[in-house]
């Protein structure tokens, strides 16, 4: 038996750090599929493939090894063996990812991994659709959301911490963009499920945040 805990919702409302909070309160696997679509764009990037390329991208997914590993606490992702943790946290993957994310084959291809990954596990999974789509029979699912505002100030702040270099604006005007596109793309598009508990990050700290997500699990455990 597994037990699975989905957590969804737009870009710097902080379901990565929750996520990774979750698993190690519960002793979960930690599975962030925003790292496996982030892979592909890198790839797809460093091959120069374009999104209409179908037959490209076809070999490039046969071909290509993802794996997440926990190393001294962190998530380390691995590219082809490499460790590619930083480079996929960049503005230029994140000006290509939402279009690469609406690619029928980079959506099947990643569907299949993630599930695959978390089969007979107790897994906490972060993301847009795990909810709806990858795990709609999920144990427990949570929408974290917060104001567009809100997750423009988080993001300039690990920008700052990362050494990359944008103005408010710049980072406000992107996540609005991120989540238009999100959530208007034809396939698995960013949506709270039904029976999915809205979370509301925006006035609360991390802290506070992770004390709401674990009596949620721990009603239903």
């Amino acid at each position: 038996m597994s037990f699975i805990v989905a957590i969804d919702g737009p870009a710097g409302t902080g379901k990565g750090t929750i996520a990774k909070l979750v698993a190690k309160e519960f002793g979960f696997m930690n599975v962030d599929t925003g790292a496996m679509f982030r892979c592909v764009t890198l790839a797809m990037i460093r091959e120069n493939i374009g999104i209409s390329q179908s037959e490209k991208i076809e070999k490039l997914l046969n071909e290509i090894k993802i794996e997440l590993k926990e190393e001294n606490g962190e998530q380390v992702v691995f590219l082809n063996g490499e460790d590619v943790t930083n480079q996929i946290r960049t503005p230029e993957i994140n000006s290509f990812i939402s279009d690469i994310s609406k690619i029928p084959q980079v959506r099947t291809k990643l569907l299949e991994l993630q599930r695959k990954i978390a089969q007979g596990k107790n897994v906490v999974m972060e993301g847009r659709d795990i909810g709806t789509t990858v795990f709609p029979n999920a144990d427990v699912k949570i929408y974290l959301d917060a104001s567009s505002e809100e997750r423009a100030r988080r993001r300039v702040i690990q920008n700052e911490e990362k050494g990359i270099v944008m103005t408010y604006e710049e980072v406000l005007e992107s996540v609005k963009r991120r989540d238009k596109e999100d959530s208007e793309r034809k396939i698995s598009p960013l949506k709270k499920a039904d029976d999915a508990i809205l979370v509301d990050s925006t006035n609360l700290t991390i802290d506070e945040v992770a004390q709401k997500i674990y009596s949620i699990i721990k009603e239903k455990m």
